[in-house]
């Protein structure tokens, strides 16, 4: 069985009668939207999704920070003055 990872889930057919309804009753919680009970979609507010994104950003160069430090060993020094 797959897993839920959200505490509050609702069928397609809820999201589809009334969607406010249905936030409204979440009160701000992510909502797993099931079809024949397993999970096809996650509703998730806006700032929890903006959070999720800056903080996808913030792995994504972090993968490039430590890819350049590997390539310190090959990189040749200049001076500023020398520009």
């Amino acid at each position: 069985m797959q897993q839920i990872l959200a505490s509050f889930s609702a069928s397609i057919s809820e999201l589809k009668k009334n969607p406010t309804a249905l936030l409204n009753k979440a009160d701000g919680e992510t909502i797993a939207i099931l079809n024949h009970n397993l999970p096809t979609a996650y509703l998730v507010p806006a700032e929890e999704y903006e959070l999720l994104m800056d903080k996808l950003e913030d792995y994504e160069l972090g993968k490039i920070v430590k890819e350049r430090q590997a390539e310190k060993p090959f990189a040749i020094e200049v001076s500023l003055d020398d520009l």
